[in-house]
């Protein structure tokens, strides 16, 4: 296996053991589930992204959820996060289901990637500046790796933040640095940056974020990506 491909990075992400407090935090997580996952096996390792090698788009989130990536193995899989983020990525032409509930349930995705900053669940959905620094040189390599991407939908403004910190890595830096929005756009370099408030219970439920917000930003992703 080249030491340079996605699938070889994807072995070195789930072997990761570099932040002992996450560590601790997700294996926690798997140790004392919820009622509702109390017969599950849960993944606890680090999250790898997933999806097209060749994708134009990569979907990119804060970090895995305790009881959702860190138990599937699959991130924004198996939370309501997902459930919300799969529908739209169905509805607009990127996933052949509008569902994604486990590492074997069938799903593909077209023309997109989806990964996340850090790659295992933090307490309190928090990542500490370290365990950020950490986890940057996996999505520095993997964006390099992914060479057909052009734009990147950034779920959030933490998303929004390591999307321009691994283009840097990648000697890649924006003139001054562009203010995260939902519906925003920056071009930086090859990429075009695209910001979408991330589709956390706390937005969705409150109607911050809905479907049709969703489907637009997605939508525009196909229209700059030149995805037909």
């Amino acid at each position: 296996m080249p030491s340079d491909s996605l699938p070889a990075l994807t072995a070195e992400i789930v072997h990761c053991r570099a932040c002992p407090r996450l560590v601790e935090w997700r294996e926690q997580a798997a140790a004392d589930p919820p009622s509702r996952f109390a017969t599950e096996e849960y993944w606890a390792r680090p999250v790898p992204g997933f999806g097209e090698s060749r994708a134009r788009v990569l979907v990119l989130g804060l970090a895995p959820a305790a009881n959702g990536g860190n138990r599937t193995g699959r991130v924004f899989t198996g939370d309501r996060s997902g459930d919300f983020l799969f529908a739209a990525l169905y509805r607009t032409g990127f996933a052949n289901q509008p569902t994604s509930i486990a590492i074997d349930d069938g799903l593909v995705v077209s023309d997109a990637y989806i990964a996340a900053v850090v790659r295992c669940a933090p307490p309190d959905n928090d990542p500490t500046t370290d365990e950020r620094d950490n986890c940057m040189p996996f999505l520095v390599r993997e964006l390099d790796l992914l060479t057909e991407v052009r734009v990147i939908v950034a779920l959030g403004a933490y998303a929004w933040d390591g999307a321009l910190r691994a283009m840097r890595g990648l000697g890649i830096r924006a003139a001054r640095k562009p203010k995260f929005g939902h519906r925003a756009e920056a071009q930086v370099g090859p990429y075009l940056l695209l910001g979408s408030y991330h589709p956390s219970q706390q937005n969705t439920f409150t109607g911050r974020l809905t479907p049709p917000m969703m489907d637009d930003v997605l939508a525009r992703a196909r229209e700059l990506a030149e995805i037909r």
